[in-house]
Formats: structure tokens, C-alpha cells, sequence
């Protein structure tokens, strides 16, 4: 999601202190020293994006405050839409029965683990439809980046493969999946899943 998107929150130091509990003065030395990215107002007040406050929590070890979780999880853009899968009739086929259900969902496509990564960073989707099976990175190593990377803000992400192995849907689940659904994949079953989690997600269940 775009620094520009007015559903990203910024924060004034007091709030920043506020939220890690200490003084506002803390803030800005945090701020001053470089350890806290900010920007400052024409008014000479500093503010800082959401996401680089995340950024400078978890490069000191610190814990994410119950508010900034709320904060972030409200930020979660769940109509933006990546499906990965090296199959490309299939992808094909899913990025366009998605758009016609759900036309206000921007669908991104990727063929391989590397392109995948390369959208997941750049488009910061809100839902992963995900093959296990990929050259390059495999969905397992993908779900766990995700995972690692995105924090409270992990998107939704339904794995989808052709191997009947209960071991195999239980690891990727495991690794971040929050859904399996098996090839050949039936759409409607896609469409009720994705329902189901995103329903889910936005009543914070």
C-alpha cells in the first residue's frame, strides 16, 4: 500500500510516545538521532508513517503495542488481490473470474516465487492465492517471508496445490496458510473461501 493512501496512519511524536510509553521528548530524540524515520510539517512538527514505526519496533526488539496492532490491521487492504501460480491458464482463469465477481478487487498476477515476491512488496496485497508448487521459491518459503515480513498486517492467503497430502496442507498452514483449497480448483469453492476469510479478517475474528 502506498505511503499516499489516506487509509495509512501517521502519528505525531507525542502519539509515538504515547503508544511505546515513554515521553514525548524520548520520541524526538528517537526522531533526532535517526533511529525513527519521520517527516516534518511545514509547521515543523514531526510525523512518522505507521509502517516505519513497525520498522524501528522490531529493529530494537521491541513489543507491538495492542494499539498500533488495531492500528495496522485497519490499514489492510483486502480488495487488492495477488494470485501466484506457475500455471498459467489457471492464473489466468482465476485473475478473470475474480474480476468479474469482485470488480472493485485490483488482481496481480505471478508466475514464479521471485515475481512473487517482487508484487508481494511492491503491491502489498491483502489477499495471497498461493501454489505450493512454484520454481524459483517454492509457496512454503513464500508463506513464511510473508509471514516473517508483514507483521500484523500479514495478508490472507489461501494455498492451493494439486498434491493430496495431508502433511503437505497441514505444513503450508503451518507456515502462514490460512486456507487449503485442492486442484482442480473449483472457483465457486474459491469465492465462498475467500468470503469466508475476508468476513472474518474485517470483524477481527
Amino acid at each position: 500500500m502506498a505511503k499516499n493512501d489516506k487509509k495509512v496512519r501517521i502519528f505525531s511524536a507525542l502519539e509515538v510516545a504515547n503508544i511505546c510509553g515513554v515521553v514525548n521528548q524520548t520520541a524526538i530524540n528517537w526522531i533526532k538521532n535517526g533511529y525513527l524515520k519521520a517527516f516534518t510539517t511545514p509547521g515543523g512538527q514531526y510525523r512518522v508513517y505507521s509502517e516505519d514505526l513497525v520498522e524501528f519496533l522490531h529493529s530494537r526488539g521491541m513489543r507491538m503495542p495492542e494499539e498500533l496492532q488495531r492500528v495496522l490491521e485497519e490499514q489492510l487492504d483486502v480488495d487488492t488481490v495477488l494470485i501466484v501460480d506457475d500455471d498459467r491458464d489457471l492464473n489466468n482463469l482465476v485473475h478473470q473470474y475474480l474480476s468479474k465477481k469482485h470488480p472493485s478487487f485490483d488482481v496481480f498476477q505471478a508466475f514464479d516465487g521471485f515475481e512473487a515476491g517482487r508484487m508481494l512488496a511492491e503491491k502489498k496485497p491483502g489477499l495471497v492465492i498461493l501454489d505450493i508448487d512454484l520454481p524459483g521459491v517454492n509457496g512454503h518459503k513464500l508463506a513464511r517471508s510473508i509471514k516473517e515480513a508483514s507483521g500484523v498486517t500479514k495478508p490472507i492467503i489461501i494455498a492451493i496445490s494439486g498434491l493430496d497430502d495431508p502433511e503437505e496442507q497441514q505444513a503450508m498452514l503451518d507456515d502462514g496458510a490460512d486456507a487449503f483449497l485442492p486442484k482442480p480448483l473449483e472457483l465457486d469453492s474459491l469465492h465462498d473461501k475467500i468470503n469466508e476469510l475476508v468476513s472474518s479478517r474485517e470483524s477481527g475474528e
